[in-house]
């Protein structure tokens, strides 16, 4: 095998993970002290890490590159062949060897995909949510219409399909959640999984909040007339205006408001009966019950793990593109659709030298890929250990940014259609954003379409599904990353855990089920996620790239792929994406959102209440890094080295090492 061996020649072959060796010449006994080297030093052939009896790679590039031509041998378990190897002739043996085989495959104890589908509706359910029906629209035109395309493509080229692909490969690797990988790349950044469970559950806080809405609207659809198409309800004011009733005679004023508009507001929401976020009222009982069902679903859905939420993605990430299509094709029908269109696409090249609509596209294209809140490394530590994780990144993230665009026009021909009737430029109806762009401006559109409780129930269904997606992904995050952490004391009890998770899910989001609950929602939607989870996975790559290093990632790669990334993925991980997100991160600091619900501004006092929301979730990176140091015995030198060092044997759940002498 080295210089030293004479005439020994060996076979790898794995049946049940076990390692033959033929000896020509059996005479010798001696036997040799068996040393240990790091993995990452190892020589590898096609998954394979090899090392001789006292750890030397000395002579072994011979042999790995005849193993690696060669195609008579057996197969070995990852798929690659393997081959009979020979050392040279006329060396001779000091000892007999021992050969160190570190086999990377999967643990047989942690759970997998039963199809590779399952996974790939599962990612592309959760970056693909309801920000790619509200946000991506109106960012879209608000910037530039079709000139926005080109930042945002190249947004998503260098920063967020690499971010992306990062996730996904970590995730398959070291096939732990989002706490407990950091053992294996760098201890000290450790914190960077706390800092992601806490921002999952103030996601939950309030995302499942606008699911409870959509709800509410879906189970009011079941009727003859939709409760929003008229001025005749009990909620409704002296300013509703229905002009569809007669397009032609109607007086819309600035003041006017719309059915679907006061149905919204002052039916759903109820915000009228609050004075702002010093006073949100009683907790809305219709909206609580509504809330209650939806984390029932959710509950059934994750509470076995990823071979239950794996077949409810079948139907809830393909359903909304059955619906977004039926809508595409009704509102191309509909009289000034081709206004909306043309507002949408229309393309003004001056706002390219805008830096807000370069940050506002680097800050879409992040929030709708979704890395950083740990999902993609919890949904990639299910995947067989040599899944072309890759494509897959291709693949999920190519979906999720033509989804956006294809949201544009479902939205935009409804917008020039309402255009046309209130006789107004599209401009001037396209001011509703967020979550009100789907409950008022879509809502009473729908209202006055040919079979409108048809095309209500499907739409807000489709809300329904989208939210959900993201839902099981966001709580799955949390519960991969605290099982892989704690396997002892929770590994046999998931279905309580996931019921305790959930339950407190639903009681932080009761202070949304309020009067004044769409503040609430506003107020986490703007910092609770934001800056905190940027900087979170700017972190994430600095220690990825610079501390645990590139030429050992890329070797990780390698061993799952059988391919290393090529010069363009290295070059965005250790210098383009950390400048992509530091963009980011300071243009929040230049840039602070002004916070403003309906007719509602919020006070100063809530600014400070929102950073303190932000950096509650990101504390906890400085502040394991100061525990693991304060814990870590030895000189500040000494500490600093080990926590930035991965652990020894952190590998070992996916490395079975198979030990065999020569005789």
């Amino acid at each position: 095998m080295r210089d030293g061996c004479q005439n020994v020649k060996f076979t790898i072959c794995v049946t049940t993970l076990a390692i033959k060796m033929e000896a020509e010449h059996p005479e010798t006994t001696e036997s040799c002290p068996l040393t240990c080297t790091p993995d990452t030093q190892l020589p590898r052939i096609n998954g394979l890490l090899i090392q001789g009896s006292n750890g030397s790679q000395t002579g072994l590039d011979k042999e790995i590159g005849r193993a690696k031509g060669s195609d008579t041998a057996g197969q070995v378990s990852n798929g690659y062949p393997s081959a009979p190897q020979t050392p040279a002739e006329g060396t001779t043996t000091a000892c007999p060897r021992t050969l160190v085989v570190h086999q990377l495959t999967p643990s047989i104890h942690r759970e997998t995909w039963s199809k590779k589908m399952d996974f790939l509706l599962s990612v592309i359910g959760y970056a693909v949510d309801l920000g790619n029906v509200w946000r991506f629209p109106y960012i879209c035109y608000q910037n530039g219409g079709g000139a926005f395309l080109l930042p945002y493509t190249l947004m998503a080229l260098f920063g967020g399909v690499p971010l992306f692909y990062m996730e996904l490969a970590l995730g398959q690797y070291h096939r732990s959640g989002c706490i407990s990988i950091w053992k294996n790349i760098c201890p000290i950044f450790k914190g960077i999984g706390f800092a992601i469970c806490i921002i999952a559950l103030y996601v939950a806080f309030y995302y499942n909040t606008i699911m409870a809405w959509a709800l509410y609207y879906f189970l009011s659809s079941f009727s003859s007339q939709l409760p929003w198409v008229s001025c005749s309800n009990p909620w409704n004011t002296l300013n509703c205006t229905n002009y569809f009733l007669s397009p032609g005679n109607m007086n819309w004023t600035n003041h006017s408001t719309s059915p679907a508009e006061e149905f919204y507001t002052r039916h759903v929401l109820q915000v009228h009966r609050s004075q702002g976020l010093h006073d949100l009222g009683a907790v809305s009982w219709q909206l609580a019950l509504c809330l209650l069902f939806i984390f029932t679903i959710v509950y059934f859905s994750i509470w076995k793990g990823v071979k239950t939420s794996g077949k409810v993605v079948w139907v809830t990430a393909t359903f909304p593109y059955v619906v977004l299509f039926v809508l595409l094709v009704r509102g191309a029908t509909l009289k000034g659709a081709w206004r909306g269109v043309v507002f949408y696409l229309k393309p003004d090249w001056s706002r390219l030298m805008d830096t807000t609509v370069w940050i506002d596209a680097a800050a879409q294209i992040f929030f709708s890929l979704g890395p950083g809140f740990g999902v993609l490394l919890a949904f990639a530590s299910y995947n067989p250990f040599h899944n072309n994780c890759y494509k897959d990144a291709l693949v999920t993230s190519s979906v999720n940014c033509l989804t956006s665009f294809m949201s544009g026009f479902v939205i935009f021909t409804v917008l020039g259609y309402m255009a046309e009737m209130r006789q107004r430029e599209v401009a001037d109806v396209a001011k509703d954003t967020g979550p009100s762009l789907l409950f008022i401006t879509y809502a009473e559109v729908i209202a006055n379409m040919p079979a409108s409780t048809f095309f209500a129930i499907i739409f807000f269904l489709m809300i329904i599904t989208l939210g959900l997606d993201s839902t099981f992904a966001g709580l799955e995050g949390v519960i991969t990353a605290v099982l892989d952490e704690f396997p002892d004391i929770l590994g046999k009890r998931r279905e309580w855990f996931v019921l305790g998770l959930i339950t407190v899910c639903f009681l932080g989001a009761l202070s949304t089920l309020t009067y004044g609950g769409a503040y609430v929602v506003k107020l986490f939607e703007e910092y609770a996620t934001g800056a905190a989870v940027i900087t979170v996975v700017f972190l994430e790559v600095i220690a990825v790239s610079w501390f645990y290093g590139m030429p050992r990632f890329c070797r990780d790669v390698e061993a799952m792929l059988g391919f290393s990334p090529g010069w363009y993925w290295k070059i965005c991980w250790v210098a383009i994406s950390p400048i992509f997100l530091l963009f980011i991160i300071v243009s929040f600091v230049i840039y602070p959102p002004n916070v403003k619900l309906f007719d509602y501004d919020y006070p100063p006092w809530t600014t400070v209440l929102g950073y303190c929301i932000g950096v509650s979730s990101f504390i906890c990176v400085p502040a394991y890094m100061l525990y693991i140091i304060a814990v870590t015995p030895g000189t500040l030198k000494q500490r600093l080295l080990k926590s930035i060092t991965p652990q020894p044997g952190a590998q070992a759940q996916h490395c079975d090492i198979i030990i065999t002498n020569a005789v």
